[in-house]
This record gives structure tokens, sequence and C-alpha cells, in this order.
């Protein structure tokens, strides 16, 4: 039995990524709850670079067939018999997360690595990119109220650079390296910024994108196609950096970061490796130099996330470049694998952005 204060659609269109470079949007009854669920009705959802992967078949866990949607911000229109906290009509956002709660990590407060996570919007039965979906209820955050849809979209999006910042350590009057000026890259020097870095060096091969992370803040940029890049990072910031965040998580990226800290650096990867990366393990050794991987988020890096834009540390109207309703997905897609766009998004039923 469900608690039921406001009507939803009996049928929902869905995304489906159903094979590789497939997109399909399929009409199908709406989910049934279970009782610890809420059906929230979409409003906006972000098409996220894991999403690109997954469609092209380069992202290493995520393999169609699966909904995707996980940078999603909704209105609960239904919840579970067994749910409280969360009402019908409040504006969400979820923690795509779904750990079980049992496991040593969940046990150990790192829930973001549990041992059988699953992932809303990333191989799970339900995605954000539907009408309306169903999700665990605790996995829910409400949204301010005085929050645009755009702001409330990137919540979810600056949590991936929030936890790296944190993970990472104090970063207070530190000389920080972002490789990427994408959207995590940008997202990554707020997050950055916000916790006290001195000097930030963003690299990238697009001068388009490169100019796009000076206007919003880099101290300094530099061509990622550079064959001495980082020695021309360094020089940049005139000393060897104390934290490199790679945004992109490929061979040359990598080699670089860990040249770019000398000495008793940290290096965080952040993107998504699309293959085998290889490290030189006696540098690593040898200089003190920290490898530290970064995934994803916890509840706490989306309070910290809310923060950050509820203080405008993140422009939403200069991040949010493109919008597409859900009937045209195929064309959202396309758009945020032109590279001329940071952040697209899809919007639900009758929603307009302002």
């Amino acid at each position: 039995m469900t608690h039921e204060q406001d009507t939803a659609p009996a049928v929902r269109r869905r995304v489906l990524i159903s094979a590789n470079n497939v997109i399909d949007l399929v009409e199908e009854p709406r989910p049934v709850l279970a009782p610890d669920e809420a059906l929230v009705s979409l409003e906006v959802t972000g098409v996220c670079g894991s999403d690109m992967h997954g469609l092209h078949g380069s992202h290493p866990t995520m393999k169609p067939p699966y909904y995707p949607g996980h940078e999603v911000v909704g209105i609960v229109r239904e919840i579970g018999a067994d749910v409280t906290g969360i009402d019908v009509g409040q504006r969400v956002t979820p923690e795509p997360p779904l750990p079980c709660g049992a496991c040593k990590m969940c046990r150990t407060d790192r829930s973001n690595i549990c041992e059988k996570l699953e992932f809303f919007g990333c191989g799970f039965r339900e995605g954000g990119m539907a009408d309306v979906f169903s999700v665990r209820a605790s996995r829910l955050h409400r949204v301010p109220s005085e929050f645009s849809l755009k702001q409330a979209a990137l919540i979810e999006p600056l949590s991936t650079p929030v936890h790296a910042v944190r993970l990472a350590g104090d970063l207070t009057d530190k000389a920080i390296v972002i490789i990427g000026c994408g959207t995590i890259g940008l997202l990554v020097l707020a997050a950055a910024r916000a916790h006290g870095a001195r000097t930030i060096v963003m690299t990238d091969v697009l001068e388009s994108k490169r100019e796009g992370a000076k206007r919003r803040g880099a101290d300094a940029v530099v061509d990622a196609a550079d064959p001495e890049l980082a020695s021309a990072v360094r020089r940049q910031l005139g000393e060897s950096a104390d934290v490199v965040f790679d945004c992109v998580s490929i061979q040359p990226t990598v080699t670089a970061a860990i040249d770019m800290v000398q000495r008793g650096g940290t290096v965080v990867i952040v993107g998504v490796p699309s293959g085998p990366v290889e490290v030189p393990a006696f540098i690593l050794q040898d200089r003190q130099i920290r490898l530290q991987g970064a995934a994803t988020y916890l509840s706490e890096d989306y309070l910290e996330s809310t923060r950050i834009i509820a203080s405008g540390g993140v422009d939403a109207e200069t991040m949010i470049t493109a919008s597409f309703p859900l009937e045209r997905v195929t064309d959202a897609f396309k758009a945020a694998a032109s590279g001329e766009h940071i952040k697209v998004l899809i919007t639900g039923k009758d929603v307009v952005l302002a």
C-alpha cells in the first residue's frame, strides 16, 4: 500500500540505452513502489560524461542495456507505506549510490564504495531520464526552496569534486592543478577555491575550454597538448603541485600528473579511466607520492555541494549551456558529445527553465 497525495500518470516514457550508440524512448507502465520507495516526476536531469561513455560502450562497468539519468531533480508524487521524512510535493535530488548498509564499507562510513553497491541511473533498474521514476526514499535530499532548477541540477555533479577535494586533504594555501576543463574540472575548481587553494592551474587540449576556465577563476591555463606539459605547469605554479586532480584519467594525463607533483604530492584520479593505465611504482615509492582514487560521494558531500552553490561558489547560469525536452534526448546526447557545451540538461514534461 502507498500514501498517494498527488497524481502521476499511469504510463511513463523513459530512456533506454538498448545497445552501443542506440538511444530509445520507450513507453511502459509507471513503476509499482516498494514500501521504502518514492515516486518522483522529472524536472531536470543532466547528461553526464559517464552517460556518454556508457552510450558508446567505453565505460568500464556501465554497459547497455541500461536506463540512464543520475543527475536528477524532481518532485515527489507518491511515497511508500514505510517512508518517513519525505513528503509529496517536495522538490528533491536523489543521491544515486544505493548501498547495502551491511558490508564492511557501509559499516565504516564508506558506503559510496559498498561491496554490493547498486547505482541509480547507472545499470540499476531505474534511471532519472523518465517522466517518473522510483527510488529509495532514504536517498532523497530536499532542494533548498530558494534554488533555481539550474542550481539544483548542479548539486549532484558538484558532489563528486567536493568528495575528491575532501579526500585530497587540507587545500589551504596549496598549489593545485586540475587536468581537464570540462564540467567536472570546472566544478573541481569551485570546490578547491571553496576549500582555500592558493594557486590553481588548469589544462585542456581545447582553447575554448581553457578560456572558459580562466573566466571562472583559474589562475593560469596550459595547453594539454604541450609535449612538456608537466614542466609548463610547474612554471605557471612557480613550484611543484601539492595536489593534482586528474579529471581525464588516461595514460598521458596520469603520467603528467605524477610528474607535476614531483615529490611528496598527491594525485587524485577523478575521471573514470576508459582503459588500463600504468603507473611508475618506483617513482611513487621513491618520491613519496600519494595516488588517490575518488569515487562518487557521500551524503555529507551533497550537503557541502549545496552550501557552495548557495554561497555563490558556482554560477549555474553559465554552467548550464543547453537544455532539451525528454522527447529530444538524442539531441541532448549529441550536444553533450559536441564539446561545445559545459552542462546539458534534459527537462521533464511542461518544465521551462528560466
